[in-house]
């Protein structure tokens, strides 16, 4: 008869990285459904589907985590106090390695997100720690941010760094922009589009039951969408390596992850918008995010990001400055 300890790495030896993704996706899709249990119906489309069409904004503080012993839920006065906390922490942090600008939009939000009236610190809400589960592979990547000190050629610099991609990337975080980034969604019978105004990005996503055989990998990946009673679920997998550490809120998505989003109106004015990512490598168990949207009567303008035309050549040309000062000894 085998030892305990014997079972113990049998059974570790068994459960596959694919079968832990499993785990972790019914873990995510159990905990979002429960969160986004509601008794209102939304309209229906012709097609009979949920009316989640138009466009949704919200202008909120929209932080992924908090720091440890800070609650998920706020009273009005505790929130305004974190609020400026947090915008004073990210005006300074913005200041020095990215653009200054950024932390003058986190101050003209409206306070810290609201999720069915009431006030929240953060979009992480499981595990209740509201800290992602990140491995050690997952921590490195995180830690290291989107900012890479590496000048070598264009292909290795971000996208938003030349105006490539803006915020549309599945799973929108959203953090630290105040109604910066509204998005408009279209239902058709066989499609749904989500195109989001930062950036200018349009997924088009088929109603399927399974990926391409063969995705491409693109910024915006290989998604697929299905409905799950009054619940539009956006499965996404092939997102590109490049922008793997995303933008500001410094979130992980590798090019074998698979992101999972949900739409589900709680509301006649309020949907919420849910994601999680299945990474093995990166995360050690499952997490879910979520905030609310609203409906928008502002419409979408184009997204003017024309300094992206000559800021990535001045980059690279200071990096050859350096290198030729450091090999002069200066």
């Amino acid at each position: 008869m085998k030892s305990i300890a014997a079972l113990g790495v049998t059974l570790a030896i068994a459960i596959s990285a694919p079968a832990r993704a499993q785990d972790a996706e019914a873990v995510i899709n159990e905990v979002a459904t429960r969160h986004a249990a509601s008794d209102y119906k939304a309209p229906r489309t012709p097609y009979g589907h949920p009316d989640i069409s138009g466009i949704w904004n919200q202008h909120n503080l929209v932080m992924l985590e908090s720091p440890d012993g800070v609650p998920l839920e706020m009273s009005e006065e505790d929130a305004h106090a974190y609020w400026l906390e947090t915008t004073d922490a990210l005006a300074q942090g913005y200041a020095r390695g990215l653009d200054p600008e950024l932390g003058d939009v986190a101050k003209n939000s409206e306070g810290m997100p609201m999720v069915r009236g009431q006030r929240r610190s953060r979009s992480v809400v499981y595990p209740e720690s509201g800290r992602l589960p990140y491995t050690t592979t997952g921590l490195a990547e995180h830690e290291a941010g989107a900012i890479r000190p590496v000048y070598d050629g264009p292909e290795v610099r971000p996208g938003w760094e030349r105006c490539l991609i803006g915020l549309g990337l599945p799973p929108i975080t959203n953090v630290g922009l105040a109604g910066e980034n509204p998005r408009q969604i279209f239902q058709t019978e066989d499609n749904v589009v989500i195109y989001t105004e930062y950036g200018a990005e349009a997924r088009i996503i088929p109603f399927a039951d399974a990926h391409q055989e063969t995705p491409i990998h693109t910024v915006l990946g290989d998604a697929i969408a299905r409905w799950e009673g009054e619940t539009l679920v956006i499965e996404t997998i092939g997102v590109s390596e490049v922008e793997m550490v995303r933008t500001i809120s410094n979130l992980v998505v590798s090019n074998n992850a698979r992101v999972i989003e949900r739409y589900t109106r709680i509301g006649e004015n309020e949907m919420l918008y849910q994601y999680g990512v299945v990474d093995p490598e990166i995360y050690s168990g499952p997490w879910l995010a979520e905030y609310s949207l609203y409906p928008s009567d502002q419409n979408l303008f184009e997204a003017s990001c024309h300094e992206g035309n000559y800021g990535l050549p001045n980059i690279l040309k200071g990096a050859r400055m350096q290198e030729i000062r450091a090999a002069r000894g200066e």
